[in-house]
């Protein structure tokens, strides 16, 4: 298998403060990883970087086999799928919800007057029919529900057929129906071998989905435990990763945490 993610002690700093500390990661083809830990602990820093959206201080980012730096970032974005709350704020409130995800096609986040094939339209309702928003494709994007939204918004990150598919706590501010929905719908994605890589952040344990298979633990831009998910998600790694004593426990696939009393 070849390596989709490679980073070689990659740190990102920014002023006086170090977001990303030496960090080292592999990530191949088939696999499926969340990344947990608390705020700033430098989740959505590591998530740009794979995404291409920034360049490390130091070290070695690899992306799709091309090395961050010496590659045409502009090139290489279209083969990446990213969802993220940054994304969503530059799409315009009124943009309908079937251009949202056909505009992928373009990299852009607004219609305006490029031309798009009946292909590319027809598989933006596919995707978004799969996804459950069908019936609402001409509805405004400002319109939906945040669960809407979020759902939308993966779509449009599947309309380039990526082979690396991001996504930046899809699950924020969603209900707990809401919630749930996404989980299944995750859990559906993990486990079609047709998919491309995934790579989930949370901070959430509940939120990550039946059918992954890796986890990334990290604390203060640093890694915590990564590897496989039944052997890094344990009391003791989460213990650590979120700075206080914690009970887990596993039920269907679930995974939850509660504090040690």
């Amino acid at each position: 298998m070849s390596d989709v993610l490679e980073l070689a002690a990659v740190s990102v700093v920014r002023g006086a403060k170090t977001l990303l500390d030496k960090v080292d990661w592999q990530v191949r083809e088939g696999e499926r990883w969340v990344i947990l830990g608390p705020n700033g602990a430098g989740k959505t820093t590591l998530l740009q970087i794979a995404a291409a959206r920034i360049h490390p201080t130091s070290g070695m980012a690899g992306v799709l086999e091309e090395i961050l730096g010496a590659v045409d970032v502009f090139e290489l974005r279209p083969r990446i799928g990213l969802s993220s709350a940054a994304l969503a704020n530059q799409i315009p409130e009124q943009e309908k919800v079937l251009n949202v995800v056909v505009t992928a096609a373009y990299g852009v986040t607004g219609r305006w007057r490029e031309g798009y094939e009946k292909d590319d339209e027809r598989r933006a309702f596919a995707l978004l029919n799969e996804w459950g928003m069908g019936p609402l494709l001409n509805r405004p994007f400002s319109s939906l529900s945040e669960g809407e939204r979020k759902r939308v918004q993966i779509a449009r990150a599947l309309m380039t057929d990526p082979e690396l598919l991001l996504l930046d706590e899809p699950g924020a501010g969603l209900d707990l129906a809401g919630r749930e929905d996404l989980v299944y719908r995750l859990s559906a994605l993990a486990r079609d071998e047709d998919a491309p890589v995934i790579v989930l952040v949370t901070h959430h344990l509940e939120e990550v989905p039946p059918g992954f298979t890796h986890a990334l633990l990290m604390r203060d831009g640093g890694v915590v435990a990564q590897g496989p998910i039944d052997s890094v998600l344990t009391a003791e790694n989460l213990s650590e990763t979120f700075g206080m004593p914690l009970d887990v426990s596993v039920t269907a696939g679930r995974y939850t945490a509660t504090a040690r009393r």
